[in-house]
């Protein structure tokens, strides 16, 4: 039986974009898995992007990431979204 995928949108904010040299890309990743095995795939593809994905927030559908174990089981549009300086 084929392994499902489920496509899921990434849209890089700020530092994340120029880590990741690209704004939004699409993946289709394996049915369930989770955000941190994402980004743990995400950084993997560089140095810059792994200590920028460190420090980074993410949201799922507009909705906090608060457990990294969430696990991605529809198509979703994943923020990835470095500390913003304010004032």
């Amino acid at each position: 039986m084929a392994e499902q995928t489920v496509a899921v949108t990434i849209r890089y904010f700020a530092a994340a974009a120029a880590a990741a040299g690209v704004d939004t890309e699409t993946l289709d990743l394996a049915k369930d898995t989770t955000i941190a095995t994402l980004v743990e795939r995400l950084s993997g593809r560089g140095s810059e992007l792994a200590r920028v994905l460190k420090r980074c927030s993410y949201l799922c559908d507009g909705v906090a990431v608060r457990d990294m174990g969430k696990p991605v089981s529809t198509p979703q549009t994943i923020d990835v979204l470095p500390p913003f300086a304010g004032g």
